[in-house]
């Protein structure tokens, strides 16, 4: 559930102040708030208003505040199919990137952090299968493996890590279906 407002004290912990200067900040107008009805410094902040200040005061966002990008990137080394998934999922609202290898894969993924990835088994360099033992641990967002290969082989994507499995030839409508279940 995404908040919508903060309480003072909320606002100290992320601003890494005390009440006190929290506060301050809302008697002196500098902080947008609002006072609930028949309490005594009882203050609702809504979020935006937080980022607001909080930017116009040169303070560090912290990671609850930042607007998640929805940002994909998409592995096949099929340059057409990478394109087709590509386009479904910028219709869907996703910045996408596009890896033709799974090396590539690996590095884009560690530095873009994507809150889904889209994964071919079958490539040059290191396989789907290595590019999730790779992530292991350090995993983002959600991972689609879309692939032709056996189902043995997909069951063990989901083994190591892939959230779910879609098998090649896929209609849009099947990507859309599972993109619009997990972000919408």
């Amino acid at each position: 559930m995404n908040k919508t407002h903060y309480t003072s004290g909320e606002v100290a912990k992320l601003c890494g102040v005390s009440l006190r200067t929290v506060l301050n900040w809302i008697a002196k107008g500098l902080l947008k708030a609002h006072q609930l009805p028949g309490a005594r410094g009882d203050n609702r902040v809504l979020v935006e208003d937080l980022v607001v200040f909080m930017r116009a005061s040169n303070l560090p966002l912290p990671a609850a505040l930042e607007p998640q990008r929805r940002f994909a990137l998409i592995v096949d080394d099929e340059l057409a199919m990478a394109k087709s998934i590509q386009r479904v999922l910028r219709v869907n609202g996703f910045q996408t990137a596009i890896a033709t290898d799974g090396f590539t894969a690996g590095m884009l993924y560690a530095k873009e952090k994507p809150l889904l990835m889209t994964l071919d088994l079958q490539m040059p360099k290191l396989n789907g299968i290595d590019v999730l033992k790779d992530i292991g641990g350090e995993k983002y967002g959600k991972i689609l493996v879309i692939s032709g290969m056996a189902e043995d082989t997909l069951s063990l994507a989901l083994a190591h890590g892939a959230d779910a499995t879609l098998h090649k030839p896929f209609d849009n409508e099947q990507l859309e279906s599972i993109v619009s279940e997990w972000f919408c």
